[in-house]
């Protein structure tokens, strides 16, 4: 069977850049074993022949309804795959679903029957939001920054906007390049309906949100905007974790300096 990505450079494109970010995730260390999920709406992409391909899958049911995503297409990390083989082998470690008409199942079209990630609820809830608010996002990404997710086994750094602020105040390109700041959602168990809702709940004020103890969620236009935002919050997080190690507390920048950065950049 011929590959969906065939006389398709597109569609192509964005496969590539997943493969490009799930290669950073492992050479980071942010994604040990099978942890993390990466998921891409593809549905620009769906051309004829992709929309008639028949089902290689039964029918699967997501575990909620997201009825703006009927007819839509992802291409999604498969589960229990990891990010280490999604990056050298993209089309045998994930696969492209076509969501059913009751926006409530999918069925896997291409090109390998693996079956979609675990945590697909929460990353399916994400674009449903995405389309609502008409961002015009695409992607999703949950990985699991050590420095980041060390923090949040910090109860003071939970609460609303707290890592949000310090985290600005190590590196001016952090208050730049993640101009929403960082959510918080409390811990829920991985690959609930309840997690999904409160990760969408926190996507209203936020770009990347904290999964506490676990890992984090970005959202982008595509998946290396995604990937982006995450990392300046990591190198933020690692300059005051050096800090603290070196002994001191760093004083990070003041809010006059981060109000400053933000008339000049119109953030």
């Amino acid at each position: 069977m011929k590959s969906v990505l065939e006389n398709r450079p597109a569609l192509r494109a964005e496969i590539e850049k997943v493969a490009e970010v799930a290669g950073y995730l492992w050479q980071k260390g942010w994604a040990e074993r099978n942890g993390g999920n990466i998921t891409v709406n593809v549905t620009e992409h769906a051309d004829e022949a992709i929309r008639a391909l028949p089902a290689i899958s039964e029918r699967y049911p997501i575990g909620t309804e997201l009825p703006r995503l009927k007819g839509c297409y992802f291409f999604c990390k498969g589960t229990n795959r990891r990010m280490r083989d999604l990056a050298r082998r993209p089309m045998e470690n994930g696969a492209v679903i076509r969501i059913l008409d009751d926006g409530a199942s999918y069925e896997i079209i291409a090109d390998a029957p693996v079956k979609p990630t675990s945590e697909l609820a929460s990353h399916l809830a994400m674009h449903e939001q995405m389309i609502a608010t008409g961002n015009g996002y695409k992607a999703a990404l949950h990985t699991h920054p050590i420095d980041l997710v060390a923090m949040t086994h910090n109860p003071a750094f939970l609460a609303k906007d707290v890592l949000t602020k310090l985290l600005w105040s190590m590196i001016p390109e952090t208050r730049a390049f993640c101009p929403k700041g960082l959510g918080i959602v409390p811990y829920e168990m991985p690959s609930s309906v309840k997690l999904a809702r409160a990760t969408v709940e926190a996507l209203k004020d936020y770009d990347v949100v904290m999964w506490e103890k676990h890992g984090v969620c970005a959202v982008g236009p595509d998946i290396i905007e995604a990937f982006d935002q995450v990392d300046v919050l990591s190198k933020a997080a690692q300059i005051y974790q050096t800090a603290r190690a070196m002994g001191f507390v760093p004083t990070g920048t003041t809010q006059e300096q981060m109000d400053e950065l933000q008339r000049a950049f119109n953030l």
